[in-house]
């Protein structure tokens, strides 16, 4: 088999090698010249260091990584059927004038007791501290509200806000970037979906909880122990010493550390042009996790999710196994590679559990935990989706358990493309792939005048970033809507994993979703023989 990625040269860290032979495993030219004038991973970091670590440029770029992974959705095909309907509303009978696919009901819902509905089964990642996020907040956070899902504003946002102000004892006191992130999604909330705030260790430090409990009323907090791109804390790079200062002042770890004499004067010659601030390690027990579920209940949380990474099989089992313990409202599990704002590109391809691997064992651990007589929380899977077909896909094969699907990149592609039309609207430097659709709004968003409608006298208030992410969201209900009814499903609670087939054995036993020359065999076998 061929190595799985292309170490020493990826376009995300601007690498590339300058042979047309490469070795597979290492990834070098197999003829490395003296006096070569680059571009692979070694050439660059010999002089450039820890930068060729994380793809870039920062703030302006998310990254995926390309790892081809042995097994992933892709192995696995949808059933379809020409008999039944099931799903349907309680009364309706099954027939060709009844169980159209314009009338599927993609809405879902999470939550242990009070739980919360969302229009389609997918939210955002975590959009945290890092610039892409912060830029961009208005478009996702509007575009998320009015698409009726449920937004992550994910973690340090509080200890990166350069107007934090703080208390003689170091907590919160005011933080107008997460006033900002909170008041703006809550503008367009329509009772489907909610904005819940990330947590981690600094942001526990930092009191961030007390501080949006107190301000804002959230309902819902969600601790985070990890996420598939990474196995370590949260990520930004900022670009001036003071500001790096500042950060290391706040408890933070920044590397390099900006209060070193000869780090400053590397920064003062341009050598060094950018810092690293990190989160630290979270050091998960069962006590401490329960105990820290009932401190955030105290302090007025209705509802407590968590988020995961693609950790071992062991910190899986905790994590179900907590949670159901906690009786948390929903598990959100990051498989590998994950997208990311900044994390470092050899980790990406290199660490974690991948997706599919993981929801299988998620399945598994839930389908066990259950006959030991535990309630299962809901569960949502994360790591690499981008349309309603896999999406679909990993909810039949978790089901019942899964509920959703959590979508990072995908989900802010939409909303960055909106906002660079408006930018180009404004310029009048619309690109061809554009422009073939029209040269005004009206006439590029075939959603905008649904929204004009819907929002009178407000739609100047929706950025075009958010009709982006809106239309995006009704294209992939429709497909949803497509799919389910060709597999006769008109709600998601009746779909299952007979509605999938393995397209090789090895998905299959990865999976346990049955081999496509097997799927239905004995059904079929009892209809042609009886």
């Amino acid at each position: 088999m061929a190595n799985l990625k292309t170490p020493n040269s990826n376009e995300a860290v601007h690498t590339s090698n300058r042979s047309r032979n490469v070795v597979p495993m290492s990834g070098m030219c197999s003829r490395c010249v003296d006096g070569c004038k680059g571009n692979c991973d070694i050439w660059l970091s010999s002089f450039r260091g820890r930068e060729v670590l994380y793809p870039g440029p920062f703030g302006e770029v998310t990254a995926g990584a390309d790892k081809d992974y042995p097994i992933d959705y892709s192995h696995l095909n949808i059933h379809g059927y020409a008999v039944g309907a099931h799903g349907l509303p309680e009364g309706v009978s099954a027939d060709p004038d009844t169980a159209v696919f314009e009338d599927v009901n993609t809405e879902t819902e999470y939550g242990w007791d009070i739980k919360v509905p969302m229009r389609v089964p997918i939210f955002t990642g975590a959009l945290g501290s890092t610039d892409i996020a912060r830029i961009n907040w208005e478009h996702f956070a509007v575009g998320a509200a009015i698409s009726g899902i449920t937004l992550v504003c994910g973690e340090n946002v509080c200890g990166v806000d350069p107007d934090l102000k703080r208390d003689n004892k170091g907590k919160v006191i005011e933080s107008p970037e997460m006033d900002r992130r909170i008041e703006t999604y809550k503008k367009f909330h329509e009772g489907y979906g909610e904005i819940l705030v990330q947590m981690n260790v600094e942001d526990t430090r930092l009191g961030t909880a007390e501080y949006v409990s107190s301000k804002h009323n959230l309902e819902t907090l969600e601790l985070k122990w990890g996420q598939g791109a990474k196995c370590i804390g949260g990520e930004i790079k900022v670009r001036s010493l003071s500001r790096a200062t500042e950060l290391k002042e706040r408890g933070y770890i920044v590397l390099p550390d900006p209060t070193r004499h000869d780090i400053q004067k590397a920064f003062e010659d341009g050598a060094i042009k950018e810092f690293e601030r990190h989160s630290r390690l979270g050091f998960v027990t069962k006590e401490g996790f329960l105990e820290e579920v009932d401190r955030l209940r105290d302090i007025g949380f209705k509802r407590i999710t968590l988020k995961t990474g693609a950790y071992s099989m062991k910190e899986l089992a905790m994590a179900i196994r907590f949670s159901s313990e906690a009786k948390i409202d929903l598990l959100t599990i990051d498989g590998a590679p994950g997208g990311t704002g900044m994390s470092p590109w050899p980790m990406m391809n290199e660490w974690g559990i991948p997706t599919f691997y993981l929801q299988s064992l998620a399945y598994e651990f839930a389908t066990k935990l259950e006959k030991k007589g535990y309630r299962v929380p809901d569960l949502a899977i994360a790591g690499g989706f981008a349309d309603e077909a896999n999406a679909f896909k990993a909810l039949c094969m978790g089901a019942p358990y899964f509920k959703a699907v959590c979508m990072g990149r995908a989900l802010m592609i939409p909303g960055m493309v909106g906002k660079n039309i408006g930018k180009w609207l404004e310029k009048d430097e619309l690109p061809k792939t554009v422009s073939k659709y029209g040269t005004k709004i009206e006439e590029i968003f075939v959603s905008y005048q649904e929204l004009k409608e819907k929002y009178d006298g407000r739609i100047d208030e929706i950025p075009l970033g958010a009709v982006g992410i809106y239309t995006y969201a009704q294209r992939f209900r429709t497909g949803m809507q497509q799919i389910m009814a060709g597999s006769r499903n008109f709600s998601l609670n009746s779909i299952s994993r007979n509605d999938l087939m393995a397209l090789t054995p090895e998905a299959s036993e990865v999976s346990g979703i049955p081999y496509v020359m097997e799927s239905y065999k004995d059904e079929a076998l009892d209809i042609l023989l009886e």
